[in-house]
């Protein structure tokens, strides 16, 4: 997670009291975490809002654009992380799964974490005890040696229930297959799917490529005003899915009826297929493998006449960036880097008539916008903040660019 300085902004924060919150109290009156320090999940926590400083930001854009000063959405402050990946590090009998501490492969052990919804608190603990019954041992970054990695935890909301990863640094499940029972055994009616990954690579990367599948569906299925959206365990997924669900309900009434669109970014379609009702046609764009497997999942469960409206473009949206050309309106959800230049360069020289940009990195968005805007093509025209991460620097924008 992304970590930033801490300083006389908290009482900066405490003043800007003005926030709109969608759906829940403000975090006022937070009790002190146990982990803090050294955990480095919530560098602001107990801090009501998004950072003072990257709503100064993008207030300063906004007014640069001549529109009004910017809207912030906030929602739940407790439990609201659906979604986790915790590491694995420690003695045999004695593990820890958590976070690391700032600059190191130190584990800070978090049990009793209150932004992680308690089905993975839960999980977490019964995992740590069949580590310990079954004796597995945990990995150590320095030697390379030791078997139980990573830990992913993702919570299925209609259910209540867990997908759950266990990473090893092996190259089949049998070190951890009597561990992996006891989990699942343990979770019973808790337990959505059970899955093993191996990583054997000396680097930081989470998961190895393939995923084996010991138990439940291929993927945990969630709705946000739509068709199912299917989230295979390699697939990128929104730990916040409150909040994901206001910009895409935002993004809904944004979408004229019977448009042409293309997105680009599209991961498992959780926009794309959540607002198909909306569109004439929709061209979907992804380069991940495992988010098109979650994409395929979904449009199987289509009519015809619904998947009729669907066509997916794989690779890098810089390469997909023509799919803009016929489309009446954009969408575009890239990662923290931002747009492909190649696309970028496409939509400032032939904009389309609307394009509707959520972006995840503040640096990027500055950059892209002062690209989209600069050649006269495309004008902001309006922009909304949501505070998706709680209590970090965080934040998620909505823009809306039409063509001048």
């Amino acid at each position: 997670m992304t970590t930033f300085r801490e300083s006389a902004r908290s009482s900066a924060a405490r003043r800007r009291g003005a926030d709109r919150t969608a759906g829940s109290a403000r975090p006022t009156g937070v009790p002190s975490c146990p982990h803090r320090p050294p955990c480095p999940g919530c560098p602001r926590y107990g801090e009501p809002g998004i950072a003072p400083g990257a709503r100064a930001t993008l207030t300063t854009l906004s007014l640069a654009h001549g529109l009004p000063g910017v809207a912030v959405v906030s929602g739940q402050s407790r439990g609201f992380r659906l979604r986790a990946r915790l590491a694995i590090r420690g003695r045999v009998g004695s593990p820890k799964l958590g976070l690391f501490e700032l600059g190191t492969h130190r584990v800070v052990h978090i049990p009793n974490c209150s932004v992680q919804h308690p089905l993975i608190n839960r999980v977490a603990g019964i995992v740590r005890r069949a580590l310990v019954d079954a004796g597995v041992s945990c990995y150590s970054d320095k030697a390379q040696l030791g078997i139980a990695r990573y830990l992913q935890v993702v919570i299925e909301r209609r259910s209540t229930t867990a997908q759950v990863v266990l990473v090893g640094n092996c190259e089949t499940a049998e070190p951890l297959g009597a561990c992996l029972e006891l989990i699942r055994e343990r979770l019973g009616g808790d337990l959505q799917s059970l899955w093993f990954n191996a990583n054997r690579i000396s680097s930081n990367a989470i998961f190895g490529p393939e995923f084996e599948n010991r138990y439940g569906p291929a993927g945990v299925v969630e709705h946000f005003g739509g068709a199912g959206v299917h989230y295979p365990p390699g697939a990128f997924g929104q730990n916040n899915l409150e909040i994901a669900e206001a910009i895409i309900t935002e993004l809904r009434t944004q979408i004229p009826a019977g448009a042409r669109v293309a997105e680009f970014y599209a991961g498992v379609g959780a926009i794309g297929l959540s607002v198909l009702e909306r569109v004439g046609h929709i061209t979907l764009n992804e380069v991940s493998d495992h988010s098109l497997l979650g994409l395929q999942l979904g449009l199987a469960e289509l009519s015809p006449t619904e998947r009729a409206k669907v066509t997916v473009v794989p690779g890098t949206a810089g390469a997909a960036r023509e799919a803009a050309r016929g489309a009446e309106l954009v969408i575009a959800n890239p990662p923290r880097k931002g747009l492909d230049p190649e696309l970028a360069s496409l939509l400032a020289e032939s904009p389309p008539d609307r394009l509707l940009y959520v972006s995840c990195g503040l640096e990027s968005f500055l950059a892209d916008t002062q690209q989209l805007t600069s050649a006269g093509g495309l004008r902001l025209r309006s922009l909304k903040l949501y505070n998706l991460v709680p209590f970090t620097d965080h934040v998620e924008t909505l823009a809306c660019f039409e063509r001048a």
